[in-house]
């Protein structure tokens, strides 16, 4: 659903991702760890079409939404009315459904988005996203400024929306504990480049990898 090859991005220049190659198979979660800095937003923003690559290709199976990392909704709009903008371009006028996915909007649909917690506009911009019915879902920092039960809500969100609809998931972390709990496979990102990719678990076992992300000690 995910097919990147070898992309280069810069911004004039500085070259933001270099030679960056990574896939995401139809219906699995994989996670994108890296320090701040190293290009994952960029990342997201390439694959969203915000920003061309200089070189490399992209190609997306399916409507690809992204959750922007700090959230990015309008603070002047009701929940529901930044839900609904979600639906644009996929012709989604009825949030109900994201209602049940989240009953909290539910109950506060008629705030306005800027004076929400923290987690309740990660809510928000999770529903907006789910409202353009996408295949594919690019989550830049969910856990980002959050209390750790809002995180576990959140993830167990996405994990079920994994399980139930097929959705496929591409989890854009710093917290390598979380993103190695949802996802069966990772890539790491330090300075524009994949410096380490497999399998969840084998990744926790890397010394490096332990003890840059993990907590571990660096061997």
């Amino acid at each position: 659903m995910i097919d990147v090859r070898a992309l280069v991005v810069s911004y004039g220049a500085a070259t933001a991702l270099e030679h960056v190659t990574l896939s995401v198979g139809k219906g699995e979660m994989v996670a994108l760890l890296g320090p701040n800095g190293a290009g994952k937003s960029t990342l997201a923003n390439t694959l969203a079409g915000l920003l061309k690559p200089a070189s490399g290709t992209v190609e997306v199976g399916g409507r690809l939404a992204l959750i922007p990392e700090g959230r990015q909704l309008f603070p002047d709009l009701s929940v529901e009315d930044n839900l609904m903008l979600g639906g644009w371009r996929s012709g989604e006028r009825d949030p109900s459904f994201v209602y049940e996915l989240l009953p909290r909007l539910a109950e506060i649909r008629r705030r306005r988005a800027g004076v929400l917690s923290g987690g309740e506009q990660q809510m928000v911009a999770f529903g907006r996203a789910l409202m353009s019915r996408p295949s594919v879902l690019v989550v830049d920092e969910l856990s980002l400024g959050l209390a750790p039960n809002v995180v576990t809500d959140l993830a167990e969100h996405l994990a079920a929306l994994n399980r139930s609809q097929g959705l496929t998931v591409l989890l854009i972390e710093q917290n390598a504990r979380l993103a190695f709990d949802l996802c069966g496979r990772a890539y790491v990102l330090e300075s524009s480049r994949i410096v380490a990719e497999g399998d969840c678990a084998e990744l926790a076992e890397d010394p490096k990898v332990a003890g840059a992300y993990l907590g571990g000690a660096i061997t």
